[in-house]
């Protein structure tokens, strides 16, 4: 069982009222109490509320509900598809976003449901054959700053250029292409949008002063711009 179906039962067995302790589940799942420690952590960490009663073993907070949110069982196959392509990303932020909305979106599957998701994604594999192993991490900073419209800060090394130069920048979208994402923003340096490979931004700050809503669309953009790789 990997990680996020055991984070899942975890969650599921804790929603049933039970008391659990870490030796219990790491004999349930035949994994470690240090590994078990982690998956609590994680759970915590993804917002799911859980009290530990010392000496008796975990509980969930009394009053805590999963929404009322029912999945069909292709809808659930969408996901768990959704979620191999996700983690094919290059951006470790966006994974770790995605994952852990994950553990939230699986915790109300059906158990039948649940069971077939676990077996499904055991049977799904997506091959990577691009060697290109740039990385980024900002990805979800860079989404958060685009729907609340504040100024960032970049340094941006171009593909084939050693020189890194310095822009202030208002993002505005983004698009994937070849397992990499684009972002559009308006160039303090250039007056002019221009796109930008978030995995080339070598440093940024997402600053609190806020920009005007340029109305940013893809129609106009793509007529009046020719997108050339960095």
């Amino acid at each position: 069982m990997d990680q996020l179906s055991r984070l899942i039962s975890i969650l599921t067995l804790l929603k049933s009222k039970r008391i659990v302790t870490a030796t219990e589940l790491a004999d349930r799942y035949e994994v470690s109490v240090r590994t078990i420690y982690r998956d609590i952590r994680k759970l915590e960490t993804a917002g799911v509320p859980i009290i530990t009663l010392e000496g008796r073993g975990y509980t969930l907070m009394e009053g805590y509900q999963v929404a009322p949110v029912q999945f069909t069982e292709k809808q659930a196959n969408a996901l768990i598809t959704a979620q191999h392509l996700a983690n094919q990303s290059k951006d470790a932020s966006f994974k770790k976003e995605f994952n852990e909305a994950m553990i939230k979106i699986k915790s109300v599957f059906r158990t039948s449901i649940q069971e077939k998701s676990e077996l499904l994604n055991d049977k799904i594999v997506v091959f990577d054959t691009k060697q290109e192993s740039i990385a980024s991490n900002i990805l979800s900073e860079i989404q958060l700053a685009i729907t609340n419209f504040n100024y960032v800060e970049i340094n941006y090394k171009k593909i084939n250029d050693s020189n890194i130069s310095f822009r202030k920048i208002e993002p505005c979208a983004m698009y994937s292409t070849d397992n990499k994402w684009i972002l559009i923003a308006w160039c303090h340096l250039r007056k002019d949008m221009r796109a930008f490979r978030i995995d080339r931004i070598q440093h940024f700050k997402i600053l609190h002063d806020t920009f005007e809503d340029r109305k940013f669309s893809f129609q106009d953009y793509y007529k009046s711009h020719v997108y050339e790789k960095k």
